[in-house]
């Protein structure tokens, strides 16, 4: 098959604007404060994103593709620095050493031939840890959709792929999740062939306590992004997104979303016990905020609420989210609006990880923005106990995924937003107190960082 062209980066609106790719890596000290930065906080935040390092040529379809590049935001004793770094799989250096891109996007049917990339990685996909980065045991990682992460050393440079010791060849998913209390990470991965469905446990210590284990029930090969946790159980949305790879061949997607098969909700017991598993409508999630376990055995999930998963689908009908809380268990699955507004990214203080949350953040739009989808103009909080609802928009400013950062004696959030007008980058850093009144200090960033997605702050050690 012949190299497909260059994809169209001035009309591509993911590859353009608040979108287009960032090739320069800098590592730069006594970062510029506006405001008042916080004196007890010390720590690193830390995001991924998909950002191609040549340009791309084929598909380019967000946000399943590009390369990694993470960014790190480091605050010392009130000095900021900031670092960025690709992450660089060996696919990516080999296009750094023929200076171009090599794979196209994987939905599309071309791969490179041998005699271009040598026979390791010849008719091979690209690998993507693009998505999502964690720490956890010590161990910085970058992750993928449903693959190996990559581990990255103290400066963010690329240490290899991680297997953990080879006891997961076929890796784990962007989300997995750490239990504050019990400091286990929890993860899972689908896969093409059975048995579809794993989940996996690590130690605090980043030894893996339960290999990959097969999740009974799971009976055909679906994208699922996001898990969540309890002290009791893995809960997984299995919304009807299949694979199905013969399209590629024949110009299609690898993804069928068939929504006649409804949406199924499996609570994998933490025990190693019998997998529960409950059906309901047809509804989509990118992302979980938190679960618990309730009185008499039901679990309570609060999560993004889609219609369809956007891009990836042929569906062409409006679509709109929701936060959304879903009961699951004596009486199937019950589910309530909780707030309406188009909102993505949703983030809960770490430490609440598995219990009764208070707080659920999430990037939004305002009803007259006409941002394409992946970016925001608001910071969104909903007090789902209180139910209030806290809401900062600004003119200009795009943010990102807002974390929870703890200081030694007061919670903030934190986020980094890119200007519209002159695609200047901020970190800013609100009052988790008052978060709508605004950012108390913004640090200019000495480059301009893509819109993104997903990541973690890093308490000092």
């Amino acid at each position: 098959m012949n190299r497909p062209a260059p994809v169209d980066h001035a009309h591509h609106p993911h590859l353009s604007g608040l979108f287009a790719p960032q090739r320069e890596e800098v590592d730069v000290h006594d970062l510029e404060v506006e405001g008042d930065l916080p004196r007890d906080l010390n720590g690193s935040y830390l995001r991924n994103g998909p950002n191609p390092r040549f340009d791309p040529i084929g598909t380019y379809v967000y946000p399943i593709d590009g390369d990694g590049m993470v960014h790190r935001v480091q605050i010392t004793d009130g000095s900021v620095r900031y670092t960025n770094r690709f992450v660089r799989t060996p696919r990516l250096v080999a296009e750094e050493k023929a200076g171009r891109a090599l794979w196209a996007g994987i939905t599309d049917p071309y791969f490179p031939p041998e005699e271009e990339v040598g026979p390791d990685l010849a008719n091979t996909m690209r690998e993507l840890p693009d998505i999502n980065v964690v720490s956890h045991a010590g161990r910085l990682l970058a992750l993928a959709e449903a693959a190996p992460p990559y581990a990255l050393g103290s400066d963010l440079e690329t240490l290899g792929r991680e297997t953990f010791g080879g006891t997961l060849p076929v890796g784990l998913t962007a989300h997995p999740k750490i239990d504050p209390r019990t400091g286990e990470m929890v993860a899972f991965c689908y896969m093409l062939d059975p048995p579809y469905l794993t989940w996996s446990v690590f130690a605090p210590d980043g030894t893996v306590t339960r290999a990959p284990t097969p999740i009974d029930g799971a009976d055909r090969p679906l994208m699922i992004h996001d898990m969540a946790l309890t002290p009791t159980y893995i809960v997984l949305v299995l919304a009807p997104l299949v694979f199905d790879l013969a399209q590629v061949f024949s110009g299609g997607s690898p993804l069928d979303w068939r929504p006649e098969l409804g949406t199924r909700i499996a609570l994998v017991p933490r025990d190693g016990g019998a997998v529960r598993w409950f059906s309901t409508d047809t509804f989509w999630v990118w992302h979980t905020a938190n679960a618990f376990d309730l009185p008499g055995g039901d679990v309570a999930l609060d999560y993004v609420e889609w219609c369809y998963p956007g891009a990836l689908t042929r569906q062409r009908e409006p679509n709109r989210s929701t936060l959304s809380r879903a009961v699951i268990g004596r009486n199937g699955v019950t589910r309530t609006v909780l707030y309406e507004r188009d909102m993505e990214f949703p983030r809960i203080d770490d430490r609440s990880t598995t219990l009764d949350h208070r707080v659920v953040a999430t990037i939004g739009k305002s009803v007259s923005s006409n941002l394409p989808p992946g970016a925001a103009d608001s910071l969104c909080w909903f007090d789902v106990r209180a139910d209030t609802e806290a809401v900062w928009t600004h003119d200009s400013l795009a943010p990102g995924e807002p974390i929870l950062m703890p200081g030694g004696g007061e919670d903030f959030w934190g986020t980094i937003a890119t200007d519209r007008e002159d695609m200047s980058s901020w970190f800013l850093i609100f009052p988790a107190s008052d978060p709508a009144s605004g950012p108390l200090a913004r640090v200019r960033l000495p480059i301009r960082v893509p819109a993104g997605l997903h990541g973690a702050w890093v308490p000092a050690s």
